[in-house]
């Protein structure tokens, strides 16, 4: 039975049972592991059963990627690239199957999955096909002692075995961001999706298995962190790299975990991002650019903004206005043409969600909407929603304005002067993102310039060219990703010196 056919009812249809989300080891699917319930977070129900990887599932994972690395790592370029272009257009070819199983698993809008989440997984090979055959490496030419030359130049070396730890929230998407590079430059890997998300990644390891991807060169285990899969995965020995995102407290315990030997991390974690508006912004593009920021993917985006300062002559109208746009959003369905906003990703999640906004009520804070959840009268209300949320009047020590929430919410608070505004957004334990509003391109130019983050947006949000480098200083991540700066993480280089 088809991911699709059992999320019928996700679109409209009737489901006959529940899909069975296997782990694919060595080129095949296995019929072994703990099973656990996969959950739609719009109504609570169960809508798929995995199964979880032990000790002993790992290993033969790991072992089978260690022995597919010498011809995975061997044979052409080319090659390499023609199955990287495979699995983007196998996804393509099933992309109504990755809809309803990213949608089945998320509870996101159907528009959202089939014009983000599916056609970016899909077009992550690409980008890494076209970016390995662009490629360039070192060259030097040098003097040598007896007054002859010589030539240096860097040949570059797959890790080898690499653990990609994939989130919940862009499931496919983020996956295919990590396993793509990896491929593209000769490594085999061992994905561990997130247990909330795990169905996309099945369907990938269909379509590897569908196209020809050669045994061992891609395993999936299912599984859990601490004590189950991932922790297994990233202890393991064999493991050469890993690569993670997630929050900081679980990049903390993989670092923990993968400190018993030298492995290659890269992680790309958490954020408590600001958003900058000057009173000389576009006022209604930029409304509806922090409209788009703060509630995209019911906020559970690392890049979100949860801090938005706005220079006080436009302080009160930004306030009222981005509200009207937080209360026009539509919970409901995915299927719906006219949702907006879909639930959060589990029932711990949301009381998660819920007790911050408890807690900012306590810590003092004005809420201008939201702050509750949802009612429907009907199956959504055993879902995970919760009301699209604004604060004002808190402090900035507030553990609200301090800590990330991963939710539909912001607060909002003004500021008087350029120096004052950097200072408050660079007051945190993260930088990941941040985006300025303003026409003023010299004060755009000088903030992006002060404000601690790897990212900045101008008068813009989420705008992206795969080419840049991606990822946060302080406790936002180690190490960067997109074009040339993934290919660098999944390869070593080595100098070859020639003296002429």
């Amino acid at each position: 039975m088809t991911v699709s056919a059992v999320l019928a009812r996700d679109l409209g249809g009737a489901a006959a049972g529940q899909t069975r989300l296997r782990n694919f080891v060595d080129g095949a699917f296995i019929d072994e592991g703990k099973p656990f319930d996969v959950v739609n977070p719009v109504d609570g129900t169960v809508h798929a059963r995995a199964y979880e990887a032990d000790d002993a599932i790992v290993g033969r994972a790991v072992a089978a990627a260690r022995q597919a690395l010498d011809h995975w790592r061997a044979i052409p370029l080319n090659e390499r690239r023609r199955f990287l272009n495979a699995l983007a257009s196998g996804i393509e070819k099933r992309f109504d199957d990755f809809v309803a199983a990213e949608v089945a698993d998320t509870g996101k809008p159907v528009s959202v999955a089939s014009h983000l989440d599916i056609p970016r997984g899909a077009a992550n090979f690409r980008v890494f096909a076209d970016a390995i055959a662009a490629a360039s490496t070192e060259f030097y030419e040098m003097d040598t002692h007896d007054g002859g030359r010589a030539l240096n130049y860097a040949v570059r070396r797959p890790h080898g075995v690499v653990a990609v730890i994939s989130p919940w929230n862009l499931p496919l998407l983020l996956l295919t961001w990590k396993v793509a590079p990896a491929l593209a430059s000769g490594n085999t890997v061992v994905i561990k999706p997130s247990e909330e998300t795990p169905s996309t990644a099945t369907l990938l390891a269909e379509v590897a298995q569908e196209v020809g991807i050669p045994r061992g060169v891609l395993n999936l285990v299912h599984g859990f962190g601490p004590q189950s899969a991932g922790e297994i995965l990233t202890r393991h020995p064999g493991v050469d790299a890993i690569t993670f995102t997630g929050e900081s407290r679980t990049g903390s315990a993989i670092m923990r975990a993968a400190s018993d030997g030298i492995k290659a991390i890269s992680f790309e974690l958490g954020g408590k991002n600001p958003a900058v508006v000057f009173a000389d912004a576009g006022f209604t593009k930029t409304v509806d650019g922090i409209a788009h920021a703060v509630f995209s993917n019911t906020g559970q985006v690392c890049l979100a903004p949860e801090r938005v300062y706005v220079e006080r002559p436009i302080f009160e109208r930004f306030v009222e206005a981005l509200k009207a746009k937080a209360e026009a959003l539509k919970p409901g369905w995915p299927q719906s043409a006219d949702t907006t906003l879909g639930p959060l990703i589990s029932a711990e999640h949301r009381t998660k969600v819920l007790n911050y906004y408890k807690l900012a009520v306590a810590e003092g804070a004005r809420v201008v909407t939201g702050g509750g959840v949802p009612r429907f009268g009907d199956a959504r209300d055993n879902g995970f929603f919760v009301q699209p949320t604004i604060w004002t009047g808190l402090d900035e020590s507030a553990r609200c304005v301090k800590e990330e929430i991963f939710g539909p919410v912001c607060h909002i608070a003004p500021f008087d002067e350029e120096a004052q505004v950097v200072r408050a957004a660079n007051d945190s334990v993260y930088g990941l993102a941040a985006s300025i509003w303003t026409s003023d391109l010299s004060r755009a130019h000088r903030v992006a310039r002060a404000i601690e983050v790897g990212i900045t947006w101008v008068n813009c949000w989420f705008l992206r060219d795969l080419r840049t480098p991606f990822g946060g200083l302080k406790m936002s991540g180690i190490g960067r990703e997109g074009g040339v700066h993934s290919l660098n993480f999944y390869s070593e280089p080595s100098n070859v010196c020639i003296k002429l």
